[in-house]
């Protein structure tokens, strides 16, 4: 199933991720592709306080991989940013596998790069209009609308109605 939902600014985008989150469990694997400035690390902020995890969500860019804590009995959130990473190899170095199962697992731009760890897994694409690149910091910055689309892969997703996102 494939939902496209339009989400007026950075706070829609984070509602929007506090809504997935009752819908993720341990094991999910969520691939989010866009233009920088599209919103996924605001969409993972949105997950991370639906699952209610430890720790601030930032981008994980220079660090490349965060687990935030679970505060309760639910899964951890593994955050992922895949952008600086060019090969196989350096995804496998990550060892992300080894928590996979245990975790919910967040990747940006993982496109390309990461869809071996799961044959199910959550697809997300965030378009926005104004994200082009030569766009100022400022630009990037300002309210504009988003348009995300969903899509589950695999058996894990083939039964789940993402139409529940709806706001």
């Amino acid at each position: 199933m494939t939902v496209t939902l339009t989400l007026a600014d950075a706070e829609s985008t984070r509602d929007l991720g506090r809504r997935l989150a009752a819908l993720l469990r341990a094991g999910d694997l969520v691939l989010l592709s866009g233009d920088l400035g599209a919103g996924k690390t605001t969409l993972v902020q949105g997950i991370g306080a639906g699952m209610d995890v430890r720790g601030q969500v930032a981008s994980p860019t220079f660090i490349i991989a965060r687990v935030h804590p679970a505060l309760g009995d639910g899964p951890d959130l593994v955050h992922v940013d895949a952008y600086r990473l060019g090969s196989l190899e350096e995804v496998d170095a990550l060892d992300l596998d080894t928590s996979l199962e245990d975790s919910v697992t967040v990747v940006e731009w993982g496109t390309g790069k990461v869809e071996s760890l799961a044959a199910d897994r959550l697809e997300i694409d965030l378009h926005r209009p104004h994200g082009a690149s030569g766009e100022s910091l400022e630009e990037l910055a300002a309210p504009a609308p988003r348009e995300a689309t969903l899509r589950g892969v695999g058996d894990r997703w083939a039964d789940v109605d993402l139409g529940l996102l709806l706001p």
